[in-house]
């Protein structure tokens, strides 16, 4: 099993041995608890790391929080790896997808089949090394709501990330809400971990399992400020105030 090494005193001490690729990974806990913020650190590492990334990051409005929040907690430019990088963004007023500008995609990611393409069309556009292609995705929780697309989406990632070894997916998902089904992503992946919140906004994060690597059973405080954790918050709640009555129609 391959790994690599995190620049993170905290996540060092979670994963002494490293992260390991390719393998899937679902990051789990209740709404508002940071879970984003320790998926773009995984991230930050992978792209330092000479990785490929595609971003399908649910809960911004934009990619531009993306490129603040990697820049402000983990000090890397996504500008710089542009080459390597491609980000989807979700639109369910279009039937498929099409290009927005550079190397940003908008997809209706409810139907699988198109979550299907615009993965390809996205990895199709970046450049690969060594070790391949990470799809980080988060508020995948977001397509539930979807009373036609949800049994679909919960198959389509299910089979993905027990199945698809040839790329790295790193998933963040609340279990506010359909925590029954979550469960079976849960079950499906090869690694686990688990954020909570304690106040007055203090981050914890847990690892359950590992695939082929050690790792500490101990739950960490995880050194993100305040300001940083009720900024995410607050966009993940307009975020949700804004898509779910939207996916609750389709």
């Amino acid at each position: 099993m391959k790994t690599i090494k995190t620049d993170e005193e905290w996540l060092k001490k979670l994963l002494p041995e490293g992260f390991p690729y390719p393998s899937s990974t679902i990051i789990s806990g209740p709404g508002g608890t940071g879970k984003p913020l320790v998926e773009l650190a995984l991230v930050a590492r992978w792209l330092k790391s000479g990785g490929s990334l595609i971003g399908v990051p649910l809960q911004y409005p934009n990619m531009e929080f993306v490129k603040t929040a990697l820049k402000k907690l983990y000090n890397i430019d996504l500008q710089e790896y542009h080459r390597q990088t491609a980000m989807i963004q979700l639109d369910l007023t279009i039937s498929e997808y099409d290009d927005a500008n550079g190397n940003v995609l908008k997809a209706n990611l409810l139907k699988p089949e198109i979550w299907n393409k615009v993965i390809e069309k996205a990895d199709s556009m970046i450049e690969k090394g060594d070790m391949g292609t990470m799809i980080f995705g988060s508020a995948l929780n977001l397509l539930l709501f979807s009373p036609t697309y949800k049994d679909e989406v919960i198959k389509n990632i299910e089979y993905i990330i027990k199945n698809d070894k040839s790329k790295t997916y790193l998933f963040s998902v609340s279990t506010s809400a359909f925590a029954d089904k979550i469960e079976l992503w849960e079950k499906a992946a090869d690694n686990l971990m688990f954020t909570r919140m304690e106040k007055p906004m203090r981050l914890f994060c847990s690892v359950s399992r590992m695939l082929e690597v050690g790792f500490s059973k101990e739950e960490i405080d995880v050194p993100i400020s305040p300001e940083a954790l009720m900024e995410i918050k607050k966009v993940a709640e307009m975020t949700r105030k804004r898509i779910i009555p939207e996916m609750m129609k389709i």
